[in-house]
């Protein structure tokens, strides 16, 4: 039986879900598969993009718990691709490596005053109250006005913690620092601007609807934004998300509202234009645009410039990919430059040997479903390329953690997750919460081969 020796570079949801799908497809091969990660746990946006009040994500994590618990997978985590282990490294130990790194930093926002202080990237934020480790500790949470520049779901999670109490997120996994920093969070009012109208937000209905079921904060509609044109009022009969949406923000137009401790104003028909400053450099206001609906589901600018002061602004326009050693990277897309996930040549041909899947192939949209359709599609090229795979030096089991221990890697492995897991939650437990997560990365490490006990700020 012909053997399969993959690498693949990113243990989020595209690297596992590529594991478990090649697993059952490859028929007729004997498939051995390594996750390299460069954090100490696995599960990528899922324990470090999603906001900690989102249970349903417990569902996606056991799902991927439980492809990684089977034995059949080994896991190195706290392992850099291109400075642990390289390109070469790979071809020397493997038939073919796929890459799914994700999308974890910011889309750029071309307005002036962008660079301003107190303008803030949503994917930062994101890290932050995730308890990702190689972000800072702190956040500069001084501002009782904040903008939040977007209409999809990152935007919502960024307005919905910056908006929430923080002894309301008590029963999730927050960090202590976190629920140190948002406790002291002098926020009265959050501002969502969107260029768009009301029937064309990107939300998803259960991420909206989770706004207006915040203890003491008003949800803030304007009635202006609410006369909607003829694609709009089609979108709404046609389209169930959209309707639901629509019945949503209805509701809140009715709500009496002055007597929450808190506001989250909505504004639709919004296109920023600049960020602008005070004296001392920092963020004083946005200045924006109302738009209005073009008639074909778009929108057009007015004329009419307004202006809201606010001390932070959050840009949440989108996640952009970031480029890896010795792989090819398109800079304007922020992507892998691929066919189906068969990594592509500055001739445009594929590369033998090296594919990509999820948000570093197809870019950051879609949501699990895609996640999945697309490692499909990429394991269907690796199973049938056989004729293009790497011919390993040494494809022996033991030749990748004794080159890691040579280059004196502190890797983790999966029992070193299952150690740091049940760390995370027995620190919960000690507070009567689900878990608490262990954020700086040498403590992690530490917990996670044994070495010492974590604090838990």
């Amino acid at each position: 039986m012909p053997t399969l020796r993959l690498a693949i570079v990113g243990a989020g949801p595209a690297g596992i879900y590529a594991a478990d799908i090649l697993l059952r497809e490859a028929h007729g091969y004997d498939v051995s598969i390594d996750l390299f990660e460069q954090l100490p746990a696995p599960y990528g946006l899922v324990r470090y993009g999603v906001a900690p009040d989102h249970p349903r994500i417990k569902g996606i994590v056991n799902a991927l718990r439980d492809v990684l618990d089977r034995g059949v997978v080994r896991l190195f985590g706290n392992v850099r691709f291109g400075e642990d282990i390289t390109l070469d490294d790979l071809k020397r130990h493997y038939n073919a490596v796929v890459f799914s790194t994700g999308a974890i930093k910011d889309a750029a926002l071309d307005v002036p005053g962008v660079d301003l202080e107190g303008s803030y990237g949503a994917a930062d934020f994101v890290s932050w109250f995730d308890g990702h480790p190689d972000v800072p500790r702190t956040w500069p949470l001084d501002a009782s006005s904040v903008a939040v520049i977007g209409n999809g779901n990152v935007a919502l999670d960024v307005s919905r913690i910056l908006a929430k109490h923080a002894d309301d997120l008590l029963p999730t996994e927050i960090p202590d620092n976190v629920y140190e920093g948002l406790k002291a969070s002098p926020v009265t009012d959050v501002h969502v601007f969107g260029r768009r109208g009301p029937a064309q937000v990107k939300f998803t209905p259960l991420e909206l609807r989770e706004l207006g079921e915040l203890r003491d904060v008003d949800m803030v509609v304007y009635d202006e934004d609410f006369d909607h044109d003829e694609a709009s009022r089609t979108a709404i009969q046609t389209n169930k998300q959209v309707m639901v949406m629509n019945r949503v923000l209805e509701q809140w137009r009715q709500r009496e509202v002055g007597q929450a401790s808190r506001r989250l104003h909505l504004h639709f028909y919004a296109k920023p234009l600049e960020f602008v400053g005070d004296e001392h450099g920092h963020v004083a206001a946005v200045r924006y645009e109302r738009t209005r609906p073009n008639g074909e589901g778009g929108v057009e600018g007015t004329g009419e410039v307004r202006e809201l002061p606010v001390q932070a602004v959050y840009r949440a326009v989108g996640y952009f990919g970031s480029p890896l050693p010795g792989v090819p990277f398109d800079e304007r897309y922020g992507v892998i430059p691929n066919q189906e996930g068969q990594v592509l040549g500055e001739d445009g041909a594929p590369i033998p040997g090296v594919y990509a899947t999820g948000w570093i192939k197809r870019g950051p949209v879609g949501l699990i479903g895609h996640t999945k359709s697309d490692a499909m599609e990429t394991v269907q090229h690796i199973v049938n390329d056989q004729a293009s795979w790497w011919t390993p030096e040494d494809p022996s089991d033991g030749a990748v953690p004794a080159l890691l221990r040579e280059r004196g890697v502190n890797y983790t492995d999966l029992d070193g997750w299952h150690n740091l897991d049940a760390h995370e939650i027995a620190l919960g437990e000690a507070q009567g919460r689900e878990r608490i997560k262990v954020v700086p990365r040498d403590e992690m490490v530490d917990v996670s081969l044994g070495r010492a006990a974590a604090s838990v700020d």
